[in-house]
């Protein structure tokens, strides 16, 4: 599909009163900015000030609401053409008229394999070359056990659905490219050991909070496999944690804790265009490059659980997910 050129705008596009976010929390006015110049209160349009992105690339996965259509609308401001996904092509699309600029829509739903496939090919299709992957969809603390394919949905869309993209769009990745894991903080709320191989259909147990955990663990061992499985000084991976922002990534949570989060999390919460910095940051600031295989939060180096760096589980968990990916259904 050609892209859609539409002139770029300023603002932050319409969103659910869930994804408002806090206009300015405690920890925005106590917070001070870390050694890359950047820290809790920086925005995307902040990490990119100053930042030409004439002539690249981006894909961003789940651009239609949220970080994603605040990250496609600040890359496409600086002049890169944006390639987004959503569950629908007229989600993706639709989220690239309202921001303006250079973008293409298309179709992943990231639960099903067979539409994964298809954006690849899409992606292959239309010759692009990426200079960077925002890994940014999903779902979490889906209140009861759902399954794909014998798996966990939580696992299997953040994680798997994001491992076959990525992992299938490696030769379309620049020389340089860059390939940014949204991860959590809510990674260390993973079961003992960092991925329960013995429970990844959760019939042994299911926990909202922990199976969410665990789908973050994973995105953050990806994120630093394939940091080591590319050549040094070249292509790039990064786990990001956006911070917590009140968008519509909460609609699977119940009522009790939707409340609470409204209630009380304007005062902890960042807003949509700072959660979205992080990401943006790794994905196309000339300083992240240096920061390789780690994990981030408010665009600076953040420490997270000890199992995240641990090989041996990263390997572990690899070697699975192609395992896992080879038998679906083509």
């Amino acid at each position: 599909m050609a892209p859609t050129r539409l002139n770029v705008r300023s603002g932050v596009p319409k969103s659910d009163p869930l994804e408002i976010g806090a206009a300015m929390s405690i920890l925005s006015i106590v917070s001070r900015n870390g050694p890359t110049g950047f820290g809790y209160s920086s925005t995307a349009e902040d990490v990119t000030s100053g930042v030409s992105l004439a002539g690249k690339t981006v894909l961003v996965t789940g651009c239609n609401s949220g970080l994603g259509l605040e990250a496609m609308r600040v890359l496409a401001l600086r002049g890169a053409h944006v390639i987004g996904t959503s569950r629908t092509q007229a989600k993706a699309v639709a989220a690239g008229r309202s921001v303006g600029g250079v973008t293409t829509g298309l179709a992943c739903e990231l639960a099903d394999p067979q539409s994964v496939r298809a954006c690849i090919a899409a992606i292959q299709q239309q010759g692009h070359r990426l200079d960077a992957i925002i890994a940014n969809a999903g779902i979490m603390a889906l209140p009861k056990l759902e399954t794909a394919f014998g798996y966990e949905l939580q696992f299997f869309t953040n994680h798997i659905g994001h491992f076959m993209l990525v992992t299938g769009l490696r030769d379309a990745l620049k020389p340089d490219g860059r390939v940014v894991m949204l991860s959590s903080a809510l990674h260390t709320t993973a079961p003992v050991g960092g991925i329960d191989f013995d429970n990844l259909d959760g019939k042994k147990g299911y926990k909202p909070w922990a199976f969410y955990g665990q789908s973050k663990m994973a995105n953050l061992l990806f994120a630093k496999e394939l940091a080591r499985r590319f050549q040094p000084g070249a292509k790039t991976a990064y786990a990001v944690h956006p911070g917590v922002i009140l968008t519509n990534l909460g609609r699977s949570m119940g009522s009790m804790t939707r409340t609470i989060f409204n209630t009380v999390g304007p005062l902890f919460t960042k807003t949509i265009p700072q959660g979205a910095a992080t990401e943006v940051f790794c994905a196309v600031n000339p300083k992240a490059t240096k920061f390789s295989g780690e994990y981030l939060a408010d665009s600076n180096v953040a420490k997270p659980r000890a199992e995240a760096n641990d090989p041996a589980l990263a390997k572990k968990l690899w070697d699975l997910s192609e395992s896992i990916v080879a038998r679906l259904p083509s």
